[in-house]
């Protein structure tokens, strides 16, 4: 009986060819062009359809392999998905350093991410305080060092032989990345930094699952990077390592198991779910050309964290949604390990124990309560995610094999070829977000009208990481946040406000249309908010005196004409008359009759295509906001 009813399903709905859906898309645009209505131009390089089939997974190979296998775009693993839920802490002093890693480690941690600034300064007594009563060969223990690294992995050793515990059931890893660090400073720390990674690989051989080599590829990221230019340059990077390691003597089975690529994790939901699966489709084939006896030899170890480009210090609660989708993307696309930094980092001089607390049980709740680590590849199938990792794997080895083009990584930054890439894309990404084509909701797009910082951040939270050595040979790149300039332009308004008393205040002026009114007012208001302006909308008037008067008793700095097109060439001439010198006044939209309102004076109009960031500015120039 049941089969009948599937043959009468069938019968009763036929297979619709894609040219079909198509048609009847382009039908319900009336007219309107399919590519550009509907195809997305991504920041990577490539388009996005709006509507993915079965048959566009047709010329995808990688899906005949099951998670475990090679290429290992699935996973890594075959029976789960469970990954390492990490935080990181800050190591001042050793003893309550390890007091709060046993709190973390019972509240659900399973990985501890040691953040020794020095290691200059680090004794072996100190490394033992930090690790007592951590049960080592149970969790992973990471450590992310600012200098003398090598050192502090020596007296992890050291300790962790007095303890007893076997190495090689000793799971984490150390931040030793030589090639980061001339991105970052512009110049080598060592004579021969390969040797040295080379001498530290074998000196910790016993320690088979312990990373030592890590491939920074979150610096290209929070610098403003696109997907693509993340993970081909990390690749890169990667293959570096390999090449000369090898040279050196190092085995690919002694250099590859042992290295981490340490990504981090945007708001772009699926691009970033697709982004670890095309990275270990790519390694795994990188691995391979170099012969190893064993394919889990080109498994790829990937840690992510929550990127900071894109987080904000105005309405930071947002914060906490962004880092939420980023906590599932990677965790969907099967990363080993993950940090969700908290949503206060990046303005606080130490996060607060809610931000702490709430970016732990971010992840807890995926894994504990939405089950994400009993499914493997639970992306898997899906006709977009697949052919996103498709799109993303082709584009990045295109950018990979451009740099061995040009002689490898290094000599790829002593060109400035891959800091001019990453820093083109960030300029572009800067102006998208000036534009709203890139929106962060609460700074540059429906900001809170309520809020004012009154204690300036440090000047660092707004300024580019720049870690730039003095004796620098190369150009280098400098992390940012993307808004950073449109928080420093409204934090002038609210130090303005603080020492004046009051904000300045922008009345919105609803006259005539009322659907046109009340879009314009909507999107007016949101426009000055951005600046950190006290906006005041209301229901509209009848008439010009209406409003003019309301405008006056409300003390409006600046007045935004709020009508529409057709009603502007009579309207605003008005309004501008009755309220020449005793306010700014401002035309929402961009009306044919410009010209004509010009000639009468009305210079002033805001609409989607302004550049909200210059315009806000010269809106602080003239109400004297300096």
């Amino acid at each position: 009986m049941t089969d009948n009813v599937h043959a009468k399903l069938f019968t009763e709905f036929p297979p619709t060819s894609t040219r079909e859906w198509k048609e009847k898309v382009i039908a319900d645009l009336k007219g309107a062009d399919f590519d550009k209505k509907l195809v997305w131009r991504t920041n990577e390089g490539f388009n996005v359809q709006p509507m993915y089939r079965r048959e566009d997974l047709e010329a995808i190979v990688h899906l005949n392999a099951f998670p475990g296998e090679f290429p290992y775009v699935r996973g890594n693993r075959k029976e789960s998905n469970e990954w390492f839920t990490r935080q990181d802490i800050r190591v001042d002093n050793a003893t309550s350093a390890n007091r709060k890693a046993l709190e973390v480690l019972n509240r659900g941690v399973d990985s501890l991410g040691f953040v020794i600034p020095s290691g200059n300064d680090f004794s072996r007594e100190e490394m033992a305080a930090l690790l007592e009563g951590i049960c080592l060969d149970c969790i992973e223990v990471n450590f992310v060092v600012g200098r003398d690294k090598v050192r502090v992995l020596r007296l992890f050793q050291e300790v962790v032989g007095e303890k007893g515990i076997d190495p090689a059931a000793l799971r984490g890893g150390i931040n030793i990345d030589p090639l980061g660090k001339l991105l970052m400073e512009g110049k080598w720390n060592n004579q021969r930094p390969l040797d040295l990674v080379k001498n530290t690989l074998a000196g910790s051989a016993a320690m088979k699952h312990f990373k030592i080599v890590e491939v920074s590829g979150y610096i290209f990221n929070n610098s403003g990077s696109s997907v693509v230019q993340e993970l081909g340059f990390s690749l890169a990077a990667g293959v570096e390592y390999l090449d000369r390691l090898t040279d050196l003597g190092l085995g690919i089975e002694e250099i590859a198991p042992r290295t981490r690529f340490h990504f981090a994790t945007g708001s772009k939901y699926f691009m970033e779910i697709a982004k670890p699966r095309a990275a270990r489709l790519l390694w795994a084939r990188i691995v391979k050309a170099y012969g190893p006896a064993d394919d889990a030899c080109c498994q790829m170890s990937i840690h992510a964290e929550t990127s900071r480009w894109n987080k904000t210090i105005y309405d930071p609660n947002v914060n906490m949604l962004r880092t939420q989708t980023e906590a599932m993307s990677a965790v969907l696309g099967g990363v080993d390990s993950f940090t969700v930094h908290p949503y206060d980092l990046v303005y606080e001089e130490r996060p607060s124990e809610l931000g702490e607390r709430v970016a732990r049980n971010q992840q807890l709740l995926l894994k504990e309560e939405s089950h994400f680590g009993k499914i493997v590849d639970p992306a898997g199938g899906s006709y977009y995610i697949e052919e996103l990792t498709r799109l993303i794997a082709n584009e990045a080895w295109r950018l990979f094999l451009d740099v061995q083009e040009r002689g490898g990584f290094v000599k790829a930054l002593e060109e400035g070829f891959i800091q001019d890439a990453v820093n083109a894309t960030a300029r572009k990404r800067d102006l998208d977000i000036v534009n709203r084509k890139e929106n962060f909701l609460g700074t540059n797009q429906y900001p809170n009208f309520n809020e004012m910082i009154d204690t300036p951040p440090p000047a660092a939270v707004l300024e580019p990481e720049d870690n730039t050595a003095t004796d620098a040979v190369i150009k280098t790149l400098k992390p940012y946040r993307g808004t950073r300039l449109f928080e420093a332009t409204r934090l002038k308004t609210d130090l303005h406000a603080r020492a004046a008393g009051r904000r300045p205040v922008v009345y919105m002026f609803p006259v005539g249309s009322l659907a046109m009114r009340k879009a314009r007012a909507q999107f007016a208001c949101n426009f000055f908010a951005c600046a950190g302006f006290q906006v005041i909308d209301n229901n509209g008037f009848k008439t010009v005196s209406e409003g003019t008067r309301a405008c006056e008793e409300n003390k409006a700095d600046i007045v935004v004409i709020c009508s529409s097109d057709e009603e502007y060439a009579t309207l605003a001439p008005e309004i501008n008359a009755a309220l020449a010198g005793k306010a700014i006044v401002v035309v929402a939209g961009n009306p044919e009759c410009r010209p004509q309102l010009e000639a009468e004076g009305i210079t002033r109009f805001i609409h989607v295509r302004s550049n909200l960031l210059e315009e806000l500015k010269k809106y602080q120039t003239e109400l004297g906001i300096a």
